[in-house]
């Protein structure tokens, strides 16, 4: 019988949501969604966030004032208790992933051991 590892990752996919990480960062974000101002500010630093990324990967040079303007919507972003809960969540899931990922790539780190 064959191994549809893509039925695997999709049934992982469902049981991730299922997880109380996944379910703290959702309740964590629906928090900080229902906050007009946290949310405002969280999606102004996504988009700085993304902006800055974009130019790193094309290998432009960020502007003093660009990388000014991103550390100051950290600060603000960091003073914020619903968008502070949401990063804490965020962490949470991130580490869960990152045990994910050290199982999935297994079999490829052990191939390269010796």
């Amino acid at each position: 019988m064959a191994v549809n590892i893509y039925d695997t990752a999709n049934q992982l996919e469902q049981e991730l949501r299922g997880t109380k990480e996944f379910k703290e960062l959702q309740a964590a974000y629906q928090a900080m969604h229902a906050n007009e101002s946290a949310f405002s500010l969280f999606k102004d630093f996504q988009e700085i966030q993304m902006q800055l990324s974009q130019k790193q990967m094309n290998g432009e040079e960020l502007g003093d004032d660009e990388v000014q303007k991103a550390h100051e919507l950290a600060d603000k972003v960091g003073n914020v208790d619903e968008i502070k809960a949401l990063m804490t969540k965020e962490r949470g899931l991130n580490q869960l992933m990152n045990d994910l990922n050290q199982i999935i790539t297994k079999p490829v780190q052990e191939l390269y051991q010796d």
